[in-house]
């Protein structure tokens, strides 16, 4: 991206953020804190060409605001920008939260949601009397006709903000998946990355069968969202009294806090450094999702005047217990475990056989003749992007179930590594096929505990049989040295013809679809065996996605 592309960009974003038409000095002043030095006139110039293109209208002399297909533009048309801009986007809230405790005034992070009927807003009251949320301060308001109504709640960055204005700076790590045992908080289950991804961590996690915090409600047992950040261990007993006085004027959401390099929840604390985990703010809003009503959720994108607030609820019956800290598993990341897998595969191209890296996929065994329709159905509308090979697997312990198996991506790397080619996946993505092609959404696998496309399929975000909409794919992007690059492209072919989904080799320094990697290395964008399953799941069919991973022989494979 040229440096007149980023300033258009930035502009954009700016202009996102404000409610109102917004002129070119103001505009100017905010790119100046962001470190581009544009005057006026420049801003000007840059901002007749996003009129042009039709990112921003001008608004007679208050200024311009930003388009539907502006917003479209700064969604998907960056996401190799965007994996960096969602960590800088929450160190900018951390910042410019100002609230101060003693005084209980100043702006605090909100996440904002929409809800449609009065059964939802008992719900969310319910969530918040049990003491599973950050703050039961909100800030309500009725969105339109009917029974729509915009509530507001304090975000766990919030905390964040406050402890840097008291000198202490926390360093957010990872957004995920608390496991609750008998009340108690057990360990992470999954987690992601704040860095190097263009979906917010908890964000991810809004799905239904992801949450159970109505179960931790009722039976004490469930996951809930959390975040989890390191503080330099020096400054614990203040971070303790801050926390404690927050508690004091209802903003609460500590689950947990470590002694000095003491490993918590599944998560390693290195010496010097202690954790601390907080519930996500978002967590009455997924007990809402749970039970199938529609609900709009925006994570963490603006402040609000914490004297607008008032509480929900009066009485909190804290259902969480002090956790014990004492689970000593550690929570393997998504490329460690996928390294081992690229290792145990040894297809041989040449002979056309040998062990594969397989996702198993279970549905019921009345659901199999109508999925492998659908698996076919998708294949021959898009051979090119849809891998026709898959595999019948008995379920281990449920006769009533069956196991589709399909060919995973790591398969491509480890036949080049197998082959002295180093192939590192990079990134998980939904790639939309419009023209040109575009990644609209990218999650690092070094950082995620969970496969990204597990994900995107959980929140619905494929499009591979809808005809309404353009068609959404899962891909990943691997990344190889570009000294191996004429080696990997005779090897890459090669698979391509036995039916292995490659949509695309790079060039170095190559924007691939609109995402990129490091210097030296080029990328190639492969698809998922996971498109063919997502596609069932599409047409309402129920199905365990990727429930294991195994290596199963090539050869044994059928094809569609």
């Amino acid at each position: 991206m040229s440096e007149s592309e980023r300033r258009m960009i930035e502009i954009l974003r700016i202009l996102n953020k404000e409610e109102k038409a917004t002129g070119s000095k103001l505009i100017a002043d905010e790119l100046k804190e962001k470190g581009f030095n544009l005057g006026e006139r420049a801003v000007r110039y840059h901002m007749q060409i996003l009129d042009e293109k039709g990112y921003t209208e001008r608004m007679g002399y208050s200024g311009r605001q930003i388009t539907d297909l502006g917003r479209e533009k700064l969604e998907k048309g960056l996401i190799y920008d965007q994996v960096d801009f969602i960590y800088s986007k929450f160190e900018e809230l951390i910042y410019l939260t100002n609230f101060n405790y003693m005084t209980k005034k100043g702006n605090v992070v909100v996440n904002t949601s929409t809800i449609y009927n009065e059964d939802s807003y008992n719900i969310i009251k319910d969530v918040f009397a049990s003491g599973l949320s950050v703050s039961p301060y909100v800030n309500l308001n009725d969105v339109g006709k009917g029974d729509a109504m915009e509530i507001k709640t304090i975000c766990g960055t919030t905390i964040d903000g406050i402890l840097l204005n008291e000198g202490i700076a926390s360093q957010p790590l990872y957004g995920g998946l608390l496991k609750i045992e008998d009340n108690h908080p057990v360990a992470f289950k999954e987690l992601i990355s704040y860095k190097k991804t263009s979906v917010t961590p908890l964000d991810a996690f809004i799905a239904p069968e992801m949450t159970s915090v109505l179960d931790v409600i009722n039976d004490g047992t469930g996951y809930i969202p959390a975040n989890f950040r390191l503080i330099p261990s020096v400054v614990r007993q203040k971070t303790i009294d801050i926390l404690s006085k927050l508690k004091n004027i209802g903003i609460n959401g500590t689950i947990t806090i470590s002694e000095d390099g003491e490993n918590i929840l599944g998560l390693p604390v290195n010496k010097g450094m202690i954790g601390l985990a907080i519930i996500g703010g978002i967590t009455p809003f997924c007990a809402v999702q749970e039970l199938g009503y529609d609900i709009d959720i925006k994570i963490g994108e603006e402040l609000e005047n914490f004297e607008k607030m008032n509480p929900i609820v009066g009485n909190i019956d804290y259902k969480l217990k002090k956790s014990s800290n004492r689970d000593d598993s550690k929570i393997p990341f998504i490329l460690s475990k996928s390294w081992n897998l690229i290792h145990q595969a040894n297809f041989d191209i040449e002979k056309e056989k040998g062990d594969i890296v397989a996702n198993i996929s279970y549905i019921k065994k009345e659901d199999l003749d109508a999925a492998i329709n659908i698996m076919k159905e998708s294949y021959e509308s898009d051979e090119k992007h849809v891998n026709p090979h898959y595999q019948i697997i008995a379920h281990p312990d449920d006769d009533e179930k069956i196991g589709i198996a399909t060919i995973c991506s790591l398969s491509i790397d480890g036949v080049l590594v197998n082959n002295g080619i180093k192939s590192t996946p990079k990134y998980g993505g939904l790639l939309e096929l419009t023209e040109p092609a575009l990644f609209i959404d990218l999650i690092s696998y070094n950082g995620s505990s969970i496969d990204p496309h597990k994900i995107f399929i959980a929140k619905d975000m494929t499009s591979i049989t809808k005809t309404n909409e353009p068609k959404r794919l899962l891909a990943s992007i691997k990344e190889i040295p570009y000294v191996a690059r004429d080696s990997s492209v005779d090897l890459l072919d090669k698979m391509s013809k036995l039916g292995f989904s490659i949509y695309k080799i790079g060039k170095p320094r190559e924007l691939i679809y609109n995402a990129k990697v490091d210097n030296y290395n080029f990328g190639i964008v492969t698809g998922s065996g996971l498109n063919s399953i997502a596609a069932i799941k599409e047409k309402g069919i129920d199905i365990e996605v990727k429930a294991d991973t195994k290596l199963i022989p090539f050869e044994n494979m059928d094809k569609l």
